[in-house]
């Protein structure tokens, strides 16, 4: 009788056969996915005393990724939605296993039982003009970082770019002149145009003429001349929002990060009138719905809503109780 596959065994062949050559799955997602299993691993060593190599697939039952659930929540301090991202590597790998070795399919079944997290959803972060402005004039141009920054930030700003996007793109992605516009590739492979104004047209064009490039080379580069990373661009974020807080107070109570550029782009849009339907297609997203939340965070198209209807002329009256158990139960 063949025996079941063992852990490490099953776990390579969900990276290179399942995600690679069958589902040919993003770097994004295979990086995620990577991550959430060193994540796993190191818990399971710490708590089973276990190389990663000797873990079996029962040594990960429900019980055991519930713990590490917990364990990312309460000890790393990760989000419900961090958490959630973690499970869906765990759950996508138990698919794979139910499938490839049915016998671990009790386990696999209690795995992908464990329901992800509820969470609160917060209206979305976004900049209003002023402190957009004082955020795009907190690099120093007389540098060659400072001129470099100047530009993504214009740029993301802009063409409400993902910060993978914006990392992405390449100098043979700017096309300048009539029409100009930036190419890129986001979620799911999409390939799409974002139209560009004036004042990032001539950003861009005075950069990549500083830059100075070959066509495939990344448009912003760090001081190796290398790609940035995701870390390196919320650290020049943070140095520049230092200056711009300076000059914006109200800059100080707000959380920026690189997606919250993103945000203040659909919510400039959303606020010049522009359709749902365009916001979604700008941003790259695969539903129209999800540029909803921007409805949400919107006050000012709340007020306007408000401001076309009738105040109530009725008197109005506090309900008292009548009894002294519905005395209590309003005390509550």
């Amino acid at each position: 009788m063949k025996s079941l596959a063992t852990l490490s065994e099953l776990l390579q062949a969900f990276f290179t056969e399942r995600l690679m050559d069958q589902r040919n799955a993003s770097p994004h997602t295979i990086a995620n996915y990577r991550d959430s299993f060193r994540l796993l691993f190191a818990f399971a060593q710490c708590r089973l005393k276990k190389t990663p190599t000797a873990l079996s697939v029962q040594d990960l039952d429900a019980p055991f990724i519930g713990r590490f659930l917990e364990h990312l929540e309460k000890e790393r301090h990760n989000t419900p939605q961090s958490r959630n991202v973690r499970l869906a590597a765990v759950h996508s790998f138990f698919h794979y296993v139910a499938l490839r070795e049915p016998g671990f399919g009790a386990v696999a079944q209690r795995v992908l039982a464990i329901p992800s997290k509820r969470f609160t959803k917060r209206p979305v972060d976004f900049l209003s003009r002023a402190e957009t402005e004082a955020l795009l004039a907190a690099p120093d141009q007389n540098t060659w970082s400072g001129r470099r920054d100047h530009a993504w930030l214009l740029v993301a700003v802009q063409t409400g770019l993902r910060v993978s996007e914006l990392l992405g793109l390449r100098c043979q992605d700017v096309t300048l002149g009539p029409g100009a516009h930036v190419r890129c590739t986001g979620k799911g492979r999409k390939t799409r145009c974002v139209p560009l104004r004036k004042d990032s047209v001539t950003a861009l064009r005075a950069w990549l003429r500083e830059r100075s490039g070959q066509p495939n080379d990344v448009l912003f580069p760090n001081a190796r001349g290398e790609a940035m990373s995701r870390d390196g661009v919320e650290y020049l974020l943070a140095k520049h929002l230092a200056v711009a807080r300076a000059e914006c107070p109200s800059l100080k109570t707000k959380r920026v990060s690189a997606h919250v550029l993103r945000h203040t782009l659909a919510m400039e849009l959303l606020q010049s009138g522009v359709d749902r339907s365009v916001i979604a297609l700008w941003l790259g997203h695969e539903y129209m719905k999800t540029a909803d939340v921007y409805f949400h965070a919107s006050m000012q198209l709340k007020e306007q809503a408000l401001a076309k209807t009738e105040p109530f002329v009725g008197p109005s009256r506090r309900f008292r109780p009548s009894d002294q158990l519905l005395t209590f139960l309003q005390s509550l």
